[in-house]
């Protein structure tokens, strides 16, 4: 990456040559290489299954990716012994080398960063700026759980001393690892929030069994040989892919778990909350869920910020951000001119292939998501009105394509269901409220608490973080008004239906979730 550049989702936006240069080198390597068979990883070796999954690009279905497996129950159990057999030799390491180990593959992934998000751009929908983000973002989250280790001391703590006559009584508070962990990770993020709850699970001294989302096992088989190549041991990772109903339920269920990540819709986390819970003892599960984001807009606000903002957490993805602005309440007196530079800026977005320099926006993910969209607005057109978009884009280079128009809805009773329930989507609905507590009142009126926006004075800003029900706010933001979480900068993490502990990812809190408290008392 170019010198003196950090790459964020802050900075993405004005990038140095160098990286659409290498981006296009990687690229044209990447397509020379299509359709390949790959394999899961099981204690080191390389493990086929019978039956197989084929991979094809949502921008164009005609193109296939790759060849993976259509893993089964049978290999979750292998890959779980694999990392139960492991896990004494792994959590026994000092933690200092298990920090170098982690450390190493970080720095794989920076080495490695365009051609992952060649594939990520490939294979996912997402712009090619957006696409080297998240794996950049996997790098930091790996290194800031790295770090917390090394700040921490390994988490060992002495206590006070018992004033004991007679006797020397020590006191130690030492964290330990849990055992096997589990991570099952989405296709929106499949770098970010594969690697980040891996590379915690991993250098904490816990074994990891790890399942991508069926559509983007590429890229996180791609993470699994950085770990591998950075001299990771056999056994204490293993990637394994398949349906989630068979493998993804196999490891849910299975009594050799001892903690698992999952990252995905509200529905389906519920319902291994549940799951999981059916157990001899009450084990650490670590949910994100989603989110239904509002974003605030006040009288006194900048408005050309609030609507590059707005648009940007939007859109960006296709809407397909967990943290995506998908509601937006404006006050009446900037109602009209907000929504007029908001119509314009989403009118001229442009949406194509996501490997292109030019576009913004690619397709979303599958047939079952563009079927979602066509319900969506077909709803959304007898109850509110399209300011833009609200349209399937079938024709020409869109032919063979998951591609939707960026949808802008005004008009909607603030009533409508679809103010509160997630859409996943590029559609955002636009409302106008005679104040900011009527605002406030609808934007916590949601199951979901995971980012929200505010743009207005700094009064007003204050007054909005001691009020709103999210675990990250962002206030007057032009890179975006809910997105752009950074390790170390923004962590990122819900409340409510968004998350299940409270701490959010790549912050101060995160990393303990992955350990349990020893106390130890000597007394000499």
């Amino acid at each position: 990456m170019a010198e003196k550049f950090k790459l964020t989702y802050s900075t993405m936006f004005n990038p140095p040559e160098e990286l659409h240069i290498r981006f296009e080198e990687a690229l044209k390597k990447t397509r020379a290489n299509l359709g390949k068979e790959v394999g899961m990883i099981i204690n080191g070796k390389e493990v086929f299954a019978d039956e197989k999954m084929e991979d094809f690009s949502p921008a164009d279905t005609s193109v296939l990716l790759g060849v993976f497996q259509k893993g089964t129950a049978q290999h979750a159990q292998e890959a779980l012994a694999a990392a139960k057999k492991a896990y004494p030799m792994w959590s026994r390491t000092n933690w200092q080398e298990r920090v170098a180990l982690l450390r190493k593959a970080a720095d794989l992934m920076d080495e490695r960063i365009y051609e992952i998000a060649a594939v990520m751009a490939l294979e996912v929908g997402k712009n090619r700026m957006e696409s080297l983000g998240d794996v950049a973002e996997t790098a930091d989250l790996i290194r800031y759980s790295c770090y917390q280790m090394e700040k921490n001391n390994g988490y060992v703590v002495e206590m006070g001393r018992d004033p004991l006559v007679g006797y020397a009584s020590t006191n130690y508070s030492v964290m330990r690892p849990y055992g096997v962990w589990v991570v099952i990770s989405p296709f929106n993020f499949p770098s970010a929030l594969t690697g980040g709850p891996v590379g915690a699970a991993l250098v904490t001294g816990n074994t990891v069994v790890f399942k991508p989302a069926t559509d983007t096992c590429w890229v996180v088989r791609l993470l699994a040989e950085c770990l591998r190549d950075a001299g990771i041991p056999e056994g204490a990772f293993n990637y394994i892919t398949g349906p989630g109903r068979t493998v993804g339920q196999a490891l849910i269920t299975c009594q050799d778990v001892d903690g698992l990540t999952f990252t995905g819709s509200y529905d389906v986390g519920m319902g291994i909350f549940r799951d999981f819970a059916d157990c001899r003892w009450v084990r650490p599960m670590i949910l994100e869920l989603g989110g239904k984001n509002p974003a605030i807009v006040s009288r006194h606000a900048d408005l050309e910020r609030a609507a590059i903002g707005i648009v940007r957490s939007a859109f960006g993805l296709q809407g397909q951000k967990c943290s995506a602005c998908s509601r937006v309440y404006v006050e009446e007196p900037v109602y009209e001119d907000l929504a007029e530079r908001l119509t314009a800026l989403t009118r001229r977005l442009s949406v194509g292939d996501p490997t292109e320099r030019s576009v913004y926006m690619g397709p979303v993910i599958n047939q079952s998501a563009l079927k979602d969209f066509e319900k969506y607005t077909a709803e959304l057109e007898q109850a509110g009105r399209f300011l833009a978009g609200g349209k399937v884009l079938s024709e020409g280079a869109y032919a063979r394509g998951y591609f939707a128009a960026p949808t802008l809805v005004a008009d909607l009773p603030l009533t409508h269901h679809l103010w509160q329930d997630e859409m996943f989507l590029p559609i955002t609905t636009i409302g106008r409220v005679k104040s900011l507590a009527e605002a406030m009142q609808h934007a916590n009126n949601a199951a979901y608490g995971l980012t929200a926006g505010f743009y207005g004075s700094a009064e007003e800003v204050e007054w909005f973080n001691s009020n709103i029900e999210a675990g990250v706010t962002y206030a007057n933001r032009p890179q975006g008004a809910t997105t752009g979480a950074w390790p170390g900068f923004q962590p990122f993490g819900g409340w409510k239906g968004s998350g299940s502990s409270g701490k959010n990812a790549g912050g101060h809190y995160y990393l303990p979730l992955y350990l349990r408290e020893q106390v130890r008392n000597l007394v000499e």
